[in-house]
Parts: structure tokens; sequence; C-alpha cells
């Protein structure tokens, strides 16, 4: 059995970068301990401990109060709703699109292909976007928040890579077999593209959970704000939208505003945050497949 021997060097470089790689995840991480235990905490805690990761005394006042009405509970139906909706809107023209730019004998492919290209790097800004919207009768409609961005060309340009590197002798046999362009897509293309798919599902996802400012250009309705728009309400604005005291019970003590910010900041960050560790795995693996062919 063959033994492998580290020089001093290599051993040193391990120990440094490990390290290095611990130190930053604890300064990562704590921040989100000390929100989390700042939420639970008493006035007079956050008043006199600067920095704390462990609440003295625990009170979930804060919650209480957030959950009082259904203020937060409703922005949260409109964000998974916007996050669901917009992700399938965004898969299906990305897919479609990329399937259709796989074709090498497209016609005009390589204009098309340009112009996505020319996209990435220029923009038309936000005023001639924000009139697109506005003349398109988009505002304040959760299409505002899906439509603009539909497609995204990086996104592209990956799924189109990995369809174009799939046995062309698949295509070739379902055709002898009498399958159409829109059953190959769907019967053979994309049972076999799951792990680029799974990819842009959650990086589209993630865009849609995170995103604040497209809410707050085009929707006016705050029945009709996404969670996001809602915590900066909150956080920057007035802690008194997060919930009404005089729902509550006449000997409830009203929380600390700073833990009222830090209770609404661990609602908005905790739902992505359950999702994300399970499937990271699959953002490395789906980019690197779509983009080291083509």
């Amino acid at each position: 059995m063959t033994k492998h021997y580290r020089s001093a060097s290599g051993t040193a470089f391990d120990i440094t970068n490990t390290l290095m790689l611990g130190i930053i995840s604890v300064l990562a991480v704590l921040p989100f301990i000390y929100i989390i235990a700042g939420s639970f905490a008493s006035d007079a805690e956050l008043t006199k401990r600067a920095v704390f990761l462990i609440p003295e005394t625990f009170t979930t006042a804060a919650y209480q109060f957030i959950f009082s009405t259904d203020t937060i509970l409703q922005s949260i139906k409109v964000s998974l709703y916007v996050t669901i909706v917009g992700t399938a809107v965004n898969l299906f023209f990305t897919v479609t699109m990329a399937y259709a730019l796989s074709k090498r004998n497209l016609m005009g492919r390589n204009m098309v292909l340009n112009l996505i290209v020319f996209s990435m790097l220029f923009g038309g800004g936000l005023i001639p976007t924000y009139l697109v919207v506005r003349d398109l009768h988009l505002l304040d409609t959760f299409w505002a928040l899906m439509l603009p961005g539909a497609i995204s060309a990086f996104n592209l340009i990956i799924v189109k890579n990995f369809f174009q590197e799939l046995p062309a002798e698949l295509e070739e046999a379902a055709k002898i077999d009498g399958c159409t362009e829109l059953g190959l897509l769907w019967k053979i293309v994309l049972p076999l593209s799951m792990p680029v798919l799974a990819t842009f599902t959650l990086f589209y996802a993630v865009g849609h959970w995170n995103n604040f400012y497209s809410a707050l250009l085009y929707i006016n309705d705050p029945q009709k704000w996404p969670l996001q728009v809602m915590l900066r309400q909150i956080v920057l604005l007035s802690q008194t939208a997060a919930g009404d005291i005089n729902s509550m019970d006449p000997n409830f003590v009203a929380p600390p505003d700073q833990s009222i910010k830090m209770a609404v900041i661990v609602i908005g960050t905790i739902p992505i945050l359950l999702v994300y560790p399970f499937l990271q795995k699959h953002f490395a693996k789906g980019v690197l497949i779509g983009s080291v062919k083509g």
C-alpha cells in the first residue's frame, strides 16, 4: 500500500487555510446568531448588553406582537406566490428559448445570441424599464415582479450549452419514432436536464424571495407587498406596522423596537436558510455541467 507524505510547507498551508476559513465562517455566522438572540431578548438586556449570543431573559413578545395581525402572514403569502409562479415563468421562458437556440441550424441563431450577450453588458436603465411596465399596465400587479426579469441571459446561455451537448442520437431516434419537437423537449431533453434545471430553479427562486426593489418601484398597494418590502418598512420606517398593540392582552408589555426589527429579519431569513443547505450541491454541479461544455 502506497503512503503519501506531505511536505512541511504543504501541511502548514493546510493548517493556515483551515484556520482562516474557520475564522471567516465564525465571523459570518455570529451576526445571525446575535440577531436571533436579540429577537428573544428583553428591552433591558438589549440596552445593557451591546453584543450577546444567548439572552439572559427569554421572551417571545416580539413574535407575539408581529403575529398579532395578519400583515406579516399576508406578505409571506405574497412572497410565496411570487416565488413559485415567478420561478415557473422563468423556467418556461429560459428552457424554451435555450432549446431553440441549441439547434445549430436555427435561422438567425447567431444574431439572437449576440443580442443576448449584448443585454448582459448593457441595460435600458431604471426609467425606461419603469415606462415599459407602466405602459403595459402592469403597475400594482404581481406580473410586474415576474415578467421584466423573466429570462436571465447568463442562465439562458448555460442551459443552452447543456442542451447542445446532449447526444444527437437520442434526438434522431425519437424523431424516427415520430416524436415532435415539443415531445422531444418534454420526454427526452427535460428528464436528462434535471441537474441544470434544479440549479437554476434555485437561482430564480432565491432571487424572487430576496427581491424587494421591484416591488418598491411597481407596487403601491400594501396588501400586495412581498415579505422583503414589509421588512424594509418595519426596519427602516415604522415598527408599529408590524402589529397591533391594541389587539393584545391588556397585561402584554410592548417589545422594544430593536427586538421587533431583529424578529422580522429572522422571519425573512429563516425560510431560505432552511432550504439552501440541502440544495447547495446542485448549484455547483449544475453550473459546472452547463459552463464547461459548448
